[in-house]
């Protein structure tokens, strides 16, 4: 075969392109064309030389000649629109540590007093009959309070990048971003909820070869109505929360994250401890409800897939958006099963009221920072993915805490102390727990808090950054495995303490009272 390029000159008048005559044509060899060009014409229209590559052996050559100088115009005339309409990016907002601490610290303290309050309620709940008869039970909890990370602070972090770079300016954007959003958390929810009650069974009875297939069922119906329902309460509130600071020109990266977990662990452990009595009660009396409530959201579980796929943003989340989500749900069983196994244990009773309160905050603030990180990259980085030429080495501590993004690490890193001295000063005057603070109570708990924070924050300064570089969008990876190790550490920390404290003396004597 031969290949030799045909030019055309092509005549653009009153908007129509025009053929070339034969006679006009002329015929070169060449081995490759890098691209068009464009030359002024006369008055009375756009005349531009178009190459493209003829087969003379091909039949198709004629067909691709014409559908070439279609696509040249149609290029041209949406480049034009583009042009005209495309909005100028948001320029990015300039924050002092004190703007910061100010719109974080009110967020945070209200998600503080979230977490207490799940905290009090895990406290009294753990002596219902569903949780000890049921104790599989508990390892559902930090997976279902996981699902404020994985789901519900991820799709705080997309929205709010989002409405910084502008993509929510418009109506018509906004709307397509809730509506596909939405169905995305539903989809997520209800995977999520029925796998974690599978690694519930498999961490709790198939080790000890206690199998029971009506509790089994029962923890499946639980988790998947429990996280259902709780992410589309908690989904609902976070938009809102978004478009509110949007308006009033407040970052949502500040304070979308931490209101996510504000209500997230009251609603969802309430949810869970609701849901699971009832169930557990319906063993005696009816065998088909819980089948049926797993089976209810197994079926609107399509129409969910439909919606989140007709949104471009959320249907590349639909496909490639489970590992983390996964991932992290099973990194929050394993907490979970460090709880079953303490608080199972009456003499750590106590731990209840401090689990959700710990995770929670560890959390809420590593979620703040990675949502920050993310959006700085989206606006200030190089293209996701693109190789960097100055490549980012791997971060030591005192690069995370003193670097671009060290201000806010710094500002959210101080807010632990006083944040856990509130909060567990809440606790004592409300004679939660089990538990007397004592002052070497106090200290290994603030030792244990504030390692687990420092590490999480400079987790989030390195996976992000290594996230981006592969190019994997950070809003919708990073926090959900950096969520869920806070659950991880949090509880792991915690019963360190309480097994230390035991061995040296420092016990109470009203434990399970």
């Amino acid at each position: 075969y031969f290949f030799y390029t045909t030019v055309y000159r092509a005549h653009t008048v009153n908007g129509e392109h025009t053929r070339a005559s034969p006679e006009e044509r002329g015929e070169y060899e060449v081995t490759e064309v890098t691209s068009f060009t464009e030359r002024s014409g006369e008055p009375g229209g756009e005349e531009r030389d178009i190459v493209v590559i003829d087969c003379r052996a091909n039949a198709k050559g004629q067909r691709e000649e014409d559908a070439l100088l279609e696509n040249a115009s149609q290029s041209n005339e949406s480049d034009d629109i583009s042009t005209d309409q495309s909005p100028e990016p948001p320029a990015p907002l300039n924050e002092t540590s004190f703007s910061i601490g100010l719109q974080v610290v009110l967020p945070f303290l209200l998600a503080g007093f979230g977490t207490v309050a799940a905290g009090m309620v895990l406290d009294i709940v753990q002596h219902w009959t569903v949780f000890t008869e049921v104790t599989e039970v508990f390892i559902l909890v930090p997976a279902l309070l996981g699902l404020k990370g994985n789901l519900e602070m991820t799709l705080a972090s997309r929205l709010s990048t989002a409405a910084n770079i502008g993509q929510m300016d418009s109506a018509k954007d906004m709307w397509k971003m809730i509506v596909g959003n939405l169905a995305l958390i539903l989809v997520q929810a209800t995977v999520v909820g029925f796998l974690a009650s599978i690694a519930a069974v498999i961490f709790g009875w198939i080790p000890e070869g206690n199998f029971r297939l009506g509790h089994a069922i029962l923890l499946c119906a639980s988790s998947v109505a429990t996280a259902f329902i709780a992410s589309l309460i908690l989904g609902i509130i976070m938009i809102g929360v978004i478009i509110a600071s949007r308006k009033v020109g407040i970052n949502p990266d500040n304070v979308a994250t931490p209101i996510a977990a504000s209500l997230g662990d009251l609603i969802t452990l309430s949810l869970l401890a609701g849901i699971s009595t009832g169930l557990y009660k319906e063993l005696d009396f009816n065998d088909y409800a819980n089948p049926l409530v797993c089976a209810v959201f197994v079926v609107l579980t399509p129409l969910w897939v439909l919606i989140a796929r007709r949104i471009p943003s959320t249907r590349e989340v639909l496909y490639s958006g489970w590992e983390p989500v996964i991932i992290a749900m099973a990194i929050s069983s394993v907490g979970g099963l460090i709880l079953d196994k303490t608080v199972s244990n009456p003499n750590f009773a106590g731990m209840a009221v401090f689990t959700p309160v710990i995770n929670g905050v560890g959390g809420n603030l590593v979620a703040v920072q990675a949502s920050r990180i993310s959006t700085y990259l989206h606006m200030n980085g190089i293209p996701m993915g693109e190789p960097d030429p100055n490549p980012r080495k791997c971060p030591t501590p005192c690069t995370s805490f003193f670097d671009v993004n060290s201000r806010s690490a710094r500002v959210l890193f101080l807010l632990v102390a006083p944040g856990h001295l509130i909060f567990l000063y809440t606790i004592n005057s409300m004679q939660g727990g089990h538990t007397t603070l004592t002052s070497i109570f106090i200290a290994f708990y603030m030792a244990a808090a504030l390692l687990q924070v420092l590490i999480l924050l400079y987790l989030a300064d390195w996976m992000v950054h290594w996230m981006w570089s592969r190019g994997m969008n950070p809003d919708n990876f990073s926090i959900p495995y950096l969520t869920a190790l806070g659950d991880l550490l949090g509880t792991g920390f915690l019963a360190l303490c309480f097994h230390i404290l035991w061995l040296i003396g420092d016990r109470d004597t009203d434990v399970g009272d």
